[in-house]
């Protein structure tokens, strides 16, 4: 079959390739791509190219396919597949679950990624039961239940101690104080949605931010009256305010002096994971959610606190498939809202010069419909775009009614009018 996929052939060079995909193998499954978000771990993947981690180094030869935010229709099962994959429905696929390698959809392999008409799930995902059913209403939720699931797993990666001895603890503090820096971008968004909606919410959660229009974004779509509903006092700080000094004293009076049991770090800075750190509370944890470039990284930890406050220290990388199934669950339940997170929607032809800007595009999550082709478009565009062009004036109505956000009504339209490819 005839596909064609966005792929990266070395550092800095993305191409729209159209190919042939080979034969199905016995174990392998031929899908349809319906939606892929795009990752800045992809743009972290594309600036290094054959140097990243996950990268083969042959690319150059055999170029892979990027994407891993995806909603997937299965087309065909090869002959030894599970019963329990159906022709026809609909799938997340969690991609950094493979055992014993680093090999990952959407970074390592030639024929499976998100960013592609059509692509092959190679047997090793079907073997470790990687697609997740959706049965939702857009294939846009089921992209971002990937994105979700990291910030899920990294919620459930937290260490405390146990009460009354020294045994561990596994997940964030329930009715505790949570910091959230630098948490107003995509993964922050989640993290709050997530925070403020799930099983163990905190009592109060706070939130810094630098992007003053990233702030009031986030204090729009997820108000502190909509974390108050849910019993969680919400608070958003602009760290640019004050100085670094004023903004420590300022967050740790946020919790009356006692300090954060929770903090998650959403950039790769050393002031601010040195900042987090002298914020925790007895007993708390730090997650260094961010993902450096930079492989000598580094920020100084106070072990004087690790040893007699207690402290505690982990990152997480990637989500897992019971992390998946939470956030498909509370989406169909309508815990959890991943529209707040999407700000831009493209065809395949955008998603090569969408990857490269991703650090220099404004707004969040971008949602590529591989059978589009569409310039890569702000939401908040659609409006006066709208005035020469029909499909967009419509998304726009759509968008309106449903308070400025990307839904699955809008979706349909734009699948059912859009130019294909």
């Amino acid at each position: 079959m005839e596909t064609k996929a966005v792929r990266l052939h070395g550092a800095l060079d993305i191409r729209l390739d159209t190919f042939e995909l080979p034969p199905l193998g016995k174990r392998d499954i031929l899908v349809e791509v319906l939606s892929n978000s795009l990752c800045t771990s992809t743009y972290k993947c594309a600036m290094l190219g054959e140097k990243h981690k996950r990268v083969p180094a042959d690319i150059a030869q055999h170029p892979v396919i990027l994407g891993h935010e995806m909603c997937i229709r299965i087309l065909q099962l090869g002959e030894e597949c599970p019963d329990k994959y159906q022709v026809g429905r609909r799938y997340a696929l969690q991609t950094a679950i493979l055992p014993n390698t680093f090999d990952s959809a959407g970074y390592s392999f030639e024929f499976c990624g998100g960013n592609a008409t059509y692509m092959i799930i190679p047997a090793a995902y079907v073997d470790v039961d990687a697609l997740i059913e959706y049965t939702g209403k857009g294939a846009f939720e089921a992209s971002l239940s990937e994105p979700y699931s990291c910030v899920i797993q990294a919620f459930h990666s937290n260490i405390h101690l146990s009460k009354g001895d020294y045994g561990v603890e596994v997940g964030t503090v329930k009715d505790g104080n949570m910091l959230l820096m630098a948490g107003v971008g995509s993964m922050g968004l989640a993290a709050i949605d997530y925070a403020i909606n799930c099983d163990r919410k905190p009592k109060r959660l706070v939130v810094t931010g630098r992007n003053a229009v990233k702030l009031a974004h986030a204090a729009h779509v997820l108000s502190r009256e909509m974390a108050a509903a849910e019993g969680v006092d919400l608070i958003y700080v602009n760290e640019k305010e004050p100085e670094d000094l004023q903004l420590r004293q300022s967050l740790l009076d946020l919790t009356n002096g006692q300090g954060y049991n929770d903090i998650f770090v959403f950039a790769p800075s050393e002031k601010m994971v040195e900042m987090a750190d002298s914020l925790l509370s007895y007993d708390g944890c730090l997650n260094f959610f961010a993902g450096p470039m930079d492989t000598e990284f580094k920020a100084s930890i106070n072990f004087y606190n690790v040893h007699y406050n207690a402290t505690h220290h982990c990152g997480s990388s990637g989500g897992s498939s019971s992390a998946m199934k939470e956030s498909l669950e509370m989406m169909s339940e309508g815990r959890l809202n991943p529209a707040v997170l999407v700000s831009h929607v493209g065809g395949l032809n955008s998603a090569a010069e969408a990857t490269l800007a991703l650090p220099k595009l404004q707004g969040f999550k971008k949602i590529i419909y591989p059978h589009i082709e569409m310039p890569l478009t702000n939401i908040a565009d659609f409006r006066k775009l709208g005035k020469t062009d029909p499909v967009l004036a419509t998304l726009a109505d759509i968008c309106e009614k449903n308070g400025g956000l990307w839904c699955a009504e809008a979706e349909q339209h734009l699948l059912k009018y859009g130019k294909r490819i």
